[in-house]
């Protein structure tokens, strides 16, 4: 689907919580280094939806880990229910107008609800505001669906520690 279709609004399945229809409130606000502890938690959580071993996700240890220093050296935002963190994106302004998309997770049970796709497009737009050239990042091989919807397209791939399997690099262009 093109940028423009998704930058125009996305619909959100509010079929989650026990509170009647339009009673949530969610926002996306720019994360603390405080919360580091809820985005690490967030980020194995999310990772372990895909099936992953207990042994695997231990040998991510590092790679699922959110420091302090990372969310205030990078550009951080959470996806805020009810007060609640749920979900977080981080990008990489790699300078000259290209940007890296460096995490993107929610909490399992809020994935599959359009909490990704407001994550991505609220991302989307901040590159568009920012005179984004192209996007790149390196994609969960069962995420790489997900943002080929928005118009990221495959354009190279990297072994992964897993034996034989490999990790798709995408790119979203601008221009």
């Amino acid at each position: 689907m093109p940028l423009q279709s998704w930058l125009g609004g996305i619909a959100i399945n509010k079929n989650f919580a026990n509170k009647p229809r339009g009673m949530e409130t969610i926002n996306i606000r720019r994360a603390l280094p405080s919360d580091h502890s809820v985005l690490t938690e967030i980020t194995k959580n999310g990772k372990a939806f895909w099936g992953y071993s207990v042994e695997q996700l231990k040998t991510w240890e590092t790679e699922l880990t959110i420091t302090s220093k990372y969310i205030s050296e990078n550009e951080t935002y959470n996806l805020v229910l009810d007060n609640e963190i749920i979900g977080y994106y981080a990008y990489i302004q790699l300078g000259d107008g290209h940007l890296e998309l460096d995490h993107l997770f929610l909490f399992q049970k809020f994935i599959g609800k359009g909490f990704g796709q407001l994550l991505l497009t609220d991302f989307l737009r901040k590159a568009k505001d920012l005179n984004t050239i192209d996007i790149i990042l390196e994609a969960d091989p069962n995420a790489e669906l997900f943002y080929k919807k928005f118009g990221f397209v495959t354009y190279n791939q990297r072994e992964s520690s897993i034996k034989e399997r490999f990790l798709p690099l995408m790119k979203l262009d601008f221009k």
